[in-house]
């Protein structure tokens, strides 16, 4: 009898796919500091991308997805190593979408990806550093470097005729690369930066800061720092004692806090983000508001793209091994076969499975150059009526 019962058993597993596993996959993102308000969207982007391929059951033998969420923090990288570290060895991921700020993410892969031999791909860590950090070709990112938004964001000021800025930089990896691109390329086409200065995060009081800024003049104030953080309090700075009326928002200042905070007190004012435009974006944009969430806000698309990815090159590899798929995943970016958008990863891992190849576009037209980065578009916007206007894609 208790033969026939494992027999039976063993045959009503196999009729739901014995081969069938469940692949966790981590989700590594500044849940708590500068950048928390940015964080559940883009979650939401990459677990949207992760449930898609569990409902599909085309992933090797019908393989399930878990994400499993960690805590980057975006500051301590002490922090952000010791999160990755849990994911790696108690949750055993397969792969890490993440993390999120550039510091945090090089300490990840420095700490943690390469010693265990685990994929990273951040939708959202810019640094111009880490182009040319030995990674073990285990890390890729779907935003593009701040080397070209450097070049982006010098072009958009001087077109508007402003030839001198105040430049004010978070003080870390991200807003020291972002600041000195920067200012590399409006000096070289001509701008004038009358100061760069470093600001700390977490401070109550920015006083004296602005105090600076305002004394150098410019004909514009860049603040390339966190909406969340310090980047808010230089705003509201700024604003309260009329030092600029004019402000320039990179990436990390641009989310529906910014809207929410300041609205028609930086009409006029404008930024970049990166962003894309198409039938991929659009898309991504429908599947996330069907989902509950706000597919427009900064590196939700990049999310979803960074998540699918690693699940297409498994596909692609046969394999959940990062060691063995991070070798696909340049193939599945940048392939010569059908065009795959957000919304088509069903599609996508039937194509791969017939041994056809794909390029993948997703929700932010992917395709990705030298090492691993994403050569990527921007959105510029402009505040008008208290409200984030899209102006055009560059």
């Amino acid at each position: 009898m208790k033969k026939l019962l494992l027999a039976s058993a063993a045959i009503a597993f196999g009729a739901t796919g014995a081969f069938a596993a469940d692949v966790k996959m981590g989700v590594l993102l500044g849940f708590t500091g500068p950048l928390e308000s940015l964080a559940p969207p883009m979650a939401q982007g990459a677990e949207m991308a992760m449930k898609e391929v569990s409902d599909s059951g085309k992933l090797l033998g019908g393989d399930t997805v878990t994400p499993v969420r960690g805590d980057s923090t975006c500051i301590d990288a002490a922090a952000a190593t010791a999160a990755a570290e849990t994911l790696v060895t108690s949750d055993k991921v397969a792969g890490i979408m993440g993390a999120m700020c550039s510091g945090a993410t090089t300490a990840v892969l420095q700490n943690v990806a390469m010693s265990n031999g685990i994929v990273m791909i951040s939708p959202s860590a810019t640094s111009p550093a880490l182009s040319t950090m030995a990674d073990d070709g285990l890390f890729f990112r779907t935003a593009p470097s701040d080397a070209r938004q450097g070049e982006i964001m010098a072009d958009e000021i001087l077109e508007k005729g402003i030839k001198s800025v105040a430049l004010t930089y978070t003080n870390n990896d991200y807003g020291k690369g972002l600041a000195d691109s920067f200012q590399k390329a409006y000096e070289a086409k001509g701008g004038k930066i009358t100061i760069s200065a470093a600001h700390e995060d977490g401070k109550g009081d920015y006083s004296a800061e602005v105090a600076s800024l305002a004394s150098a003049g410019g004909d514009a104030l860049v603040i390339a720092g966190y909406i969340d953080q310090g980047g808010s309090g230089i705003l509201r700075g700024a604003l309260d004692t009329g030092a600029f009326e004019t402000f320039v928002f990179p990436d990390g200042m641009i989310s529906q806090t910014l809207e929410d905070n300041f609205g028609s007190e930086v009409n006029g004012s404008f930024g970049q983000v990166p962003s894309s435009e198409g039938e991929g974006h659009d898309k991504f944009l429908a599947m996330a508001k069907t989902a509950g969430f706000d597919g427009t806000s900064v590196y939700a698309g990049e999310a979803y793209d960074a998540a699918a990815l690693m699940l297409l090159a498994m596909q692609a590899a046969n394999s959940t091994d990062p060691k063995v798929y991070k070798d696909k995943i340049m193939d599945i970016a940048n392939g010569d076969g059908e065009k795959i958008y957000a919304g088509e990863l069903a599609k996508g891992l039937e194509l791969i499975k017939e041994g056809k190849p794909i390029n993948y576009e997703g929700a932010t037209a992917v395709h990705l150059i030298g090492n691993g980065e994403a050569s990527g578009t921007f959105r510029e916007i402009v505040f008008k009526d208290g409200k984030m206007e899209t102006v055009k894609y560059r």
